[in-house]
C-alpha cells in the first residue's frame, strides 16, 4: 500500500443495480472484482480499464438489512439513485483522522473494530457536496494489476455473491476521472489536494484535474448554478452518453 492517501473508487447507490452492473459488464467491458453483505447495505466493485491497472473501479451499492441499519435506504429514499461516495485509502486511520481534525474537519462514524478495514467518513457540506471515505486496508493485493491478476485466476471474491448475471462484454471502458462541481476552485483544490494529498495535473481559472498514485483522478469544474458534488464519470471508450443507477457516464478521449 503506497504511504500517500490514494483515490481508490467511486461508489453509487440505487434501490436495484442490475442494469448497472449490466452496463458496466457490457457496454464498457468490466471486470467484477469483488462483493458481499455488509449491515444496511450489499456492495460489489467493477473494475473499469486496462489489464495494466489504468482506470478506476466503480462500487455498486444497494440497501439490504435495513431493519439493522437503514443509512442506505434513507439515502436513496431522500436523493435517489445517484453517487454516493469517494473512498480514499489512507496508510494509517488514527493518523489520518488526526489529519483532518487539524485541518478543521468533523470525522463521524469512525469504525476501527475490524482490523482489516478501518474507516472514517467526512459529510458532503465538509466534503464538497459528496461523502468522502477514509479507510485503513490490510490483506487485499497491494496493486491494481496484481488485483486482476487474482480475479482472472480466481474469480471475484464473494461474501456472498448476491447480484445478478453479468452481461457479455461487447465493448470497453476506462474510467478516467470523476468530475466534480463546486463553487470555489481554491477551496476544492485546498481540501483535494491539500487535505486528501492529490497531485495537481492542470489548474485554469475555472477547473483543476487531481490525480493520486494508483491513477484514479478528479476533475474540479467551476459551477455557481448547481449544488457541489459529483457531476459525472467521464470514460474512454463509452460511445454516447448515458445516465445509470442516477448517474451521468459520459465519453472523454483522454
Amino acid at each position: 500500500m503506497t504511504d500517500r492517501y490514494d483515490l481508490d473508487h467511486v461508489a453509487l447507490a440505487a434501490p436495484d443495480t442490475a442494469d448497472a452492473l449490466r452496463f458496466l459488464t457490457g457496454e464498457l467491458g468490466g471486470t467484477i472484482l469483488f462483493g458481499g453483505q455488509g449491515v444496511g447495505f450489499r456492495p460489489m466493485q467493477v473494475w473499469l480499464g486496462s489489464r495494466s491497472g489504468d482506470g478506476m473501479p466503480v462500487e455498486l451499492l444497494e440497501p439490504w438489512a435495513v431493519e439493522q441499519n437503514d443509512f442506505l435506504e434513507r439515502f436513496v429514499a431522500r436523493h435517489g439513485a445517484g453517487p454516493h461516495h469517494l473512498t480514499f485509502k489512507v496508510p494509517d486511520l488514527a493518523d489520518a483522522v488526526a489529519r483532518v481534525r487539524g485541518a478543521g474537519f468533523h470525522p463521524v462514524n469512525i469504525d476501527v473494530s475490524d482490523p482489516a478495514w478501518k474507516e472514517a467518513f467526512l459529510m458532503p457540506r465538509e466534503a464538497h457536496g459528496t461523502v468522502v471515505q477514509l479507510a485503513e486496508s490490510h490483506g487485499h493485493p497491494e496493486t491494481r494489476a496484481e488485483l486482476l491478476d487474482h480475479v482472472a485466476r480466481f474469480g471475484p471474491d464473494v461474501h456472498p455473491r448476491w447480484w445478478v448475471e453479468p452481461a457479455r462484454p461487447h465493448g470497453h471502458g476506462t474510467l478516467r476521472r470523476v468530475v466534480l462541481r463546486t463553487p470555489s476552485i481554491p477551496s476544492a483544490l485546498g481540501f483535494f489536494a491539500g487535505v486528501l494529498q492529490g497531485d495537481v495535473e492542470h489548474e485554469t481559472d475555472d477547473s483543476a484535474d487531481l490525480v493520486w498514485p494508483r491513477g484514479g483522478r478528479i476533475r474540479l469544474e467551476q459551477r455557481d448554478d448547481m449544488a457541489p458534488g459529483v457531476d459525472r464519470l467521464e470514460v474512454i471508450g463509452l460511445a454516447s452518453g448515458r445516465t445509470i443507477a442516477g448517474t451521468r457516464f459520459t465519453p472523454t478521449e483522454r
